[in-house]
């Protein structure tokens, strides 16, 4: 006996995406039928799980398939499965809601698409394939019963920002999705999907590698012969309903490349991503001996939206002997290569295995190794043979590559080498370190890098002034996990790894100097420290709150003074991602670094014999401060303080 039907409205969200979808016009509406039957096949793969793992659960699975039933004269299409089922709470969590963290973004995105095309291209981008039934349908209703479950649940919406509910008691179970369609129209590639033909077509080309059957009724026409022994009688002819298999059923995997075409690859790509973008590239092995597997893998072309989030889609599916086991088994790729899509079949593996379990397995951890290595090397191929396709794919996912720097030293190197950073040599092209070392300086013995948010900020930073008057090649890293990274690789090709905002600097070339000359070099300096003795004492008494030492620099030539940082100490950036993620630092002081050749840095040396510790000095040493701060692009402490001693300079000189 059926409940009451209760009408509920959708999120804003969800709304919007719905509308998106009513009027979209996106060119490509027949990849509905593949979200649904990727949807079903899931279903039946984590039935057949669950009947394996929970030998309580009361289920038949002697015949698990997927049906397609077409009515012509109704103009109604039915996808059905007697997989695992939906209860209602999911019903109202999975389709009556976005319950995806990327919820936000994808809102933001939508508003910002210039027009319904672009918009509707988002739709792939966010894996929300159910709702592109509403590209092809009037209306939906989805039947299903959870196994197990004695009840079922019906939902019907027509997307315009409602949807009814009602528990069903004569559910079978499993999901059933029935598109009441839109009329047949070309010109908008709206196609008529109650066609046989058309049908065929679309399994044959994004759904012929599902696992399970594809049934679907069809009429044919057989002749009768006719009964007795009037040899002039006609035969006649009558229509029968015959179930067939539209999909081949063949696990791409287990077939050799050459029997596999690109756009079979693409569509089973598609399939385990939830993506509607096409790969960038494919990689297929096999291994025999101790450990027997297949793997099937997939770099996309673009970036899911959740890359960096927490709650992320899947990567790569679990089989064993082609039994599906998990689509997200993270032992078998490290975190820095989540973007990898595919499947991965394994033979010796027990189907009763677990997360814990594979945590601890010899050959998941085997098989782990070498799919890392066999990405990373045909992501150096890449960049060897195809830089556009690297360019491409460094832009999208360099990021997530570079936390392998910090978090795998197996591979670290494979890793340096296929990684591209932006530098002082080119304003538009990426570089990478084996090229930084063939442009290296004669005499320089160090790649030198800064930190910072922009590039504009770190080209302009103080530190970059002798870097950049000696024409010596900084890399400028940018991304947050840049900070983290560098601290924790000494080198690359033998050269050591050196921030230009860290310890001293001394770019001199004394290779061509002659011993009187490095000698009078030596006795200048000693006198110009001399000189400016008293001052840097002064200046680190008097700002001993925020310096910890003042000194003459060698890396300033425009700026009065500038901040540095000891060799091994945080950066002002690292600090503010700690500080950002929750973790209390100690308060750090820094050493402020004075150029001897600056006006201000003399007059205020000349000034400090004259007065002493006069108080006017003592505001200009925290401008000074103030100033080193903002150059470097950090905050000051007291900015409203630094205002009024500006201000009060400035009035002074009008």
């Amino acid at each position: 006996m059926s409940t009451p039907v209760e009408e509920r409205e959708f999120q804003a969200e969800t709304r919007q995406l719905l509308d998106l979808m009513v009027h979209s016009v996106y060119s490509n509406k027949d990849s509905f039928l593949r979200e649904l039957v990727s949807n079903a096949s899931d279903a039946l793969d984590k039935l057949r799980l669950q009947a394996f793992t929970d030998k309580d659960l009361q289920v038949d699975t002697s015949d698990l398939h997927i049906t397609i039933e077409r009515d012509t004269d109704a103009r109604t299409l039915t996808i059905r499965d007697n997989g695992i089922g939906m209860s209602r709470e999911d019903v109202v969590g999975l389709i009556g809601t976005l319950a995806r963290s990327g919820t936000a973004e994808l809102r933001k995105k939508l508003a910002d698409a210039q027009d319904s095309a672009a918009s509707a291209d988002l739709i792939g981008q966010f894996g929300i394939g159910f709702y592109s039934t509403f590209m092809v349908a009037d209306t939906v209703t989805l039947l299903t019963r959870k196994a197990g479950e004695s009840e079922g649940t019906r939902w019907r919406s027509s997307g315009e920002g409602t949807y009814t509910i009602e528990t069903v008691a004569d559910a079978p179970q499993g999901t059933s999705v029935t598109l009441e369609l839109k009329p047949a129209d070309t010109d908008d590639h709206l196609f008529d999907y109650t066609s046989e033909s058309k049908i065929r077509e679309l399994v044959k080309r994004y759904s012929d590698f599902i696992a399970w059957p594809i049934r679907m009724d069809v009429e044919r026409t057989e002749k009768v012969e006719p009964e007795g022994e009037d040899d002039t009688a006609e035969p006649t002819e009558r229509t029968v309903v015959t179930t067939e298999t539209l999909n081949s059923m063949k696990a791409l995997w287990a077939r050799s490349k050459d029997e596999v075409t690109e756009e079979e690859y693409t569509e089973f790509y598609r399939h385990v991503s939830h993506a509607w973008d096409d790969p960038l590239e494919t990689i297929s092995l096999k291994a025999e001996g101790t450990f027997e597997y297949q793997a099937l893998l997939f770099i996309p072309s673009q970036a899911p939206f959740d890359l960096f989030m927490r709650e992320r889609s899947g990567g790569i599916s679990l089989y064993v002997k082609r039994v599906f086991i998990m689509d997200d088994c993270e032992e078998l790729m490290p975190e820095y290569l989540r973007f990898v899509k595919g499947v991965v079949d394994a033979a010796d593996l027990s189907l009763n295995v677990s997360r814990e379990i594979l945590q601890q397995d010899r050959q998941i951890r085997a098989i782990r190794r070498r799919l890392t290595k066999k990405v990373l090397s045909t992501i150096s191929d890449i960049k060897s043979s195809r830089p556009d396709d690297y360019d491409t794919l460094w832009a999208q996912f360099g990021r997530a590559l570079k936390e392998g720097l910090l978090s795998d030293q197996d591979n670290r190197d494979a890793l340096l080498k296929i990684s591209s950073f932006a530098s002082t040599n080119d304003p538009e092209k990426l570089t990478s370190l084996s090229d930084y070392v063939t442009r290296m300086k004669p005499g320089q013995s160090e790649i030198y890098y800064i930190t910072g948010e922009t590039r504009q900020a770190m080209e302009n930073s103080p530190h970059m002034e002798a870097f950049r008057a000696r024409g010596i090649e900084v890399l400028l890293l940018g991304d947050p996990v840049d900070e983290m990274w560098v601290g924790s690789v000494p080198e690359f090709d033998g050269k050591p790894l050196r921030s230009i905002a860290k310890g001293e600097v001394d770019l001199d070339d004394d290779a061509g100097k002659s011993d009187d000359e490095k000698k009078e070099a030596e006795a200048e300096k000693a006198e110009r420290d001399k000189t400016f003795a008293d001052l840097t004492a002064w200046l680190t008494t008097t700002l001993d709150e925020n310096v910890k030492e003042t000194r003459l620099s060698t890396r300033l030539t425009d700026s009065p003074a500038c901040l540095v940082g000891d060799t091994f100490s945080f950066s002002p950036q690292m600090e503010k991602l700690y500080r950002a993620s929750g973790q209390i630092l100690p308060p750090s002081k820094r050493i402020l670094e004075l150029n001897p050749d600056h006006p201000l840095v003399v007059a205020l040396q000349k000034a400090r014999a004259e007065k002493g510790d006069d108080q006017s000095l003592v505001d200009t040493a925290h401008l000074l401060y103030g100033m080193a701060v903002i150059a470097e692009g950090s905050e000051l402490n007291d900015p409203a303080r630094f205002a009024k001693l500006l201000a009060e300079r400035l009035a002074q000189t009008v």
